[in-house]
């Protein structure tokens, strides 16, 4: 029996498989001139980046979703709880407000993409690491302390907005909004690594998280050093979700739409089965809207907005089902 339910979620993961590669596939491939190698290469020039940064973007979110929910046991829950979303965007306003749409750190791409990674990875190894400590290693409060924090940043945030140069402001508002229409192709690589060596160095406690979910005393019974590997989880969660907020900035409800989605489809314990589950939704979503942003609404929206929209329903959908159960 448990080898059927693993033989059928290896399917589901094959038939997700298949419909990312049709999604990528279909938006490399779009409206492409195969007739004249230069405008082919041309396009492909401009859609691979953009598709890699997808890709990225919904790996680390979907793993960084699933793990985080994991830890706190909660599905409705996603890590843009722990501020990580409101430090990116305060960053980028005190960069506009003191320094100038016309400084370094606002036109040069890779110094944006660097501060803002050292920056988050940073305050979230602090902050998290001493509280978790401070709180005698009660993740409860330290998500309370994410809410808090969310809250204090964005008002921070919303303050130096309303005395900000109006044509400064405009020129924000841009880097604020999740987009890939404008991507930076070189730093592609290096959030690559990024993630490898977090995968590599997180790889035993990402293997315990099978028996974290049974609970902390069952956890601690079956040898594992609970209090030092929800650390570790929640810290490289953190670096995740920076990793994809300095890349394409914000996407709040994406983690709640495809850690619940992989949930349901893939009914199973196994996390990395729900990693990669969940991780393909991402892709598929991204992709898809993307595809539909390019060539269904010509540019007119973001796909952050798409998520939003939907991802404000599905929210609500969940708090209803589970009030209902």
């Amino acid at each position: 029996m448990k080898n059927a339910a693993y033989k059928k979620n290896l399917r589901k993961l094959m038939i997700l498989a298949i419909l990312m590669l049709a999604a990528a596939a279909l938006y490399m491939l779009w409206n492409v001139n195969f007739t004249n190698p230069k405008f082919l290469k041309y396009s492909l020039s401009l859609r691979f980046p953009k598709m890699c940064t997808m890709l990225i973007a919904a790996f680390a979110i979907g793993a960084a979703s699933i793990v985080f929910q994991s830890i706190i046991n909660n599905t409705i829950v996603t890590p843009c709880l722990l501020g990580m979303n409101s430090l990116y965007t305060l960053l980028h306003t005190v960069v506009y407000f003191f320094l100038g749409s016309a400084s370094f750190l606002a036109t040069n791409a890779n110094a944006a993409f660097v501060v803002d990674l050292v920056l988050m990875i940073v305050v979230a190894t602090i902050i998290y690491g001493y509280f978790f400590k401070k709180t005698n290693y009660n993740i409860l409060y330290v998500l309370l302390i994410g809410t808090v924090l969310t809250s204090f940043f964005g008002s921070i945030q919303s303050t130096l907005v309303r005395v900000m140069d109006p044509n400064e402001y405009e020129s924000l508002l841009v880097t604020l909004v999740a987009s890939f229409d404008q991507v930076n192709a070189e730093i592609i690589i290096l959030c690559v690594i990024l993630l490898g060596v977090l995968a590599f160095v997180l790889r035993k406690d990402l293997a315990l998280l099978d028996v974290i979910t049974l609970g902390k005393e069952q956890a601690i019974n079956l040898g594992v050093d609970y209090d030092r590997c929800i650390r570790r989880l929640l810290i490289g969660v953190t670096a995740c979700i920076a990793i994809a907020t300095a890349m394409v900035g914000p996407i709040s409800f994406l983690g709640l739409i495809i850690a619940n989605l992989g949930r349901q489809i893939m009914k199973t314990y196994r996390h990395s089965h729900l990693i990669i589950g969940s991780s393909l939704f991402g892709m598929i979503a991204l992709v898809g809207g993307q595809l539909l942003v390019e060539h269904v609404f010509n540019y007119s929206v973001p796909v952050s907005t798409f998520i939003t929209l939907s991802g404000g329903i599905y929210f609500l959908f969940l708090l209803l089902r589970q009030k209902k159960g």
